[in-house]
């Protein structure tokens, strides 16, 4: 279940406070432009999450940059990965929730106390 350990440091004062939601309509649906576009993106260390949608987008971004500057060089460079039909930025203002925590449901795991109980009887 647990995948990997990390710190989680507060973006402000690592310098990459502006989080950035790109939505991306893909510029062609081929297996081709997929990997092309996958491993570009997962290469920028800005990209804190990619995910592919449905809906009227293709692919969703969070992207983690201190500023408007820093974006427009990160968007130049995005869309020299693979041709997009469009891209469109959405900049949070404020940070209401941020969590790395799941929600987990009791039914999602076995009671180990239950199965250990009935093995001393």
């Amino acid at each position: 279940m647990i995948t990997r350990r990390v710190a989680l440091v507060d973006p402000d004062r690592v310098g990459v406070g502006l989080s950035v939601f790109v939505g991306i309509e893909a510029g062609a649906h081929t297996v081709e432009w997929l990997d092309r576009f996958s491993a570009g993106v997962a290469a920028m260390p800005e990209v804190m999450a990619l995910y592919r949608m449905a809906g009227d987008i293709d692919y969703l971004l969070h992207v983690a940059v201190s500023d408007m500057a820093e974006y427009d060089a990160f968007y130049k460079r995005l869309i020299a990965v693979a041709p997009m039909k469009n891209v469109s930025s959405r900049f949070a203002m404020e940070r209401i929730k941020d969590t790395t925590a799941y929600p987990l449901h009791n039914g999602a795991f076995r009671d180990r106390r239950a199965s250990e109980e009935s093995e001393e009887e």
